[in-house]
């Protein structure tokens, strides 16, 4: 039987990439241990978001407590600074039940947010948005991509080359203040919960070809589960776009796309497998540039034991 944690363990973070197995480890370690997971995914936050998010089904939320999951409504939009406040509220609250908090999740700007705090960036500049708008109108989101890559490679590295919102943020900031969003964020940042003590597990990947294996079949599975009508009923809402963070999220933007009209569901799913497989490069990508992450191969044959010595004290952790 595990022995109790002391209040001197720390909280741990366990990240990987998208169909990395981070769920399964997750409610195996709620076997051994009273733990409730905080959910750190932008998706997951949406509720009728449940198909295409992989949310928990309603077995794993009975058997293991969850926070941050279906807390808004698709119309709604949530903030990387906002998920650094709740978490730091619901970390307290479950330590002061006597429980273990589990941060588990893919959304990498939330656990930067949450341990490292936000950097003060410049306000936005409308007339500066509206300039980037038309040019990017003319050249397409790939050009100023490609610019944004020359002047701030690591930024870069993170964005698809049609991510809009990020890019035209990325280089507002740069064109406002002179500084890269990387320079900002590499500075003294406000509101990280510095006396905490945190204990990052990054779930390492099988080969590429294995994961890009697992994620399409992974995507033929939503398919098959309803996920194109799961789509449909918010599409038919009538007060969604595809401009709103919901609707962005990976498969949902594709699946739009096809109910538009824009294209057949073939192509969609196509492009939503893509989508992902470029979404799970980003989160590696991230995650490499990160440090004091603790490396984990899913496919060992104890990951649960070798996950949960880092739930422990330790003078490294």
């Amino acid at each position: 039987m595990t022995p109790p944690l002391s209040v001197s363990a720390p909280t741990v973070l366990l990240m990987g990439p998208t169909a990395s197995g981070k769920t399964a480890l997750a409610m195996a370690l709620a076997e051994r241990l009273p733990i409730e997971i905080i959910s750190v995914d932008s998706a997951l936050v949406y509720r009728g978001l449940d198909i295409g998010s992989a949310k928990p089904d309603a077995a794993m939320l009975a058997r293991v407590p969850h926070h941050l999951i279906d807390i808004l409504d698709p119309a709604d939009s949530y903030s990387a600074a906002r998920f650094a406040a709740d978490a730091r509220r619901l970390i307290a609250d479950i330590r002061s039940r006597g429980r273990v908090p589990l941060l588990v999740g893919g959304t990498m700007l939330y656990f930067r947010a949450l341990t490292q705090g936000l950097s003060t960036l410049p306000s936005a500049d409308l007339a500066l948005r509206q300039r980037l708008e038309g040019e990017a109108r003319l050249a397409g989101w790939p050009a100023l991509h490609a610019r944004l890559a020359a002047r701030d490679p690591e930024t870069a590295a993170r964005l698809h080359p049609n991510d809009q919102q990020r890019i035209q943020r990325a280089l507002e900031i740069i064109e406002i203040s002179g500084m890269t969003p990387t320079a900002f964020y590499a500075q003294a940042r406000d509101g990280a919960a510095a006396d905490a003590r945190w204990c990052r597990i990054a779930l390492n990947p099988p080969a590429r070809s294995e994961l890009h294996a697992r994620i399409a079949t992974r995507f033929h599975a939503m398919i098959a589960d309803g996920f194109v009508d799961e789509v449909r009923r918010l599409h038919q809402r009538g007060d969604l776009h595809p401009d709103l963070p919901a609707i962005r999220a990976v498969g949902y933007r594709q699946l739009w796309g096809y109910l538009d009209g824009d294209y057949g569901l073939p192509e969609a799913i196509e492009r939503g497998i893509a989508a992902t497989r470029q979404f799970a490069k980003r989160q590696l990508t991230w995650l490499r540039s990160e440090s004091e992450l603790h490396w984990l191969d899913p496919a060992r044959n104890d990951l649960i034991e070798a996950a949960l010595a880092h739930f422990r004290p330790a003078d490294n952790v």
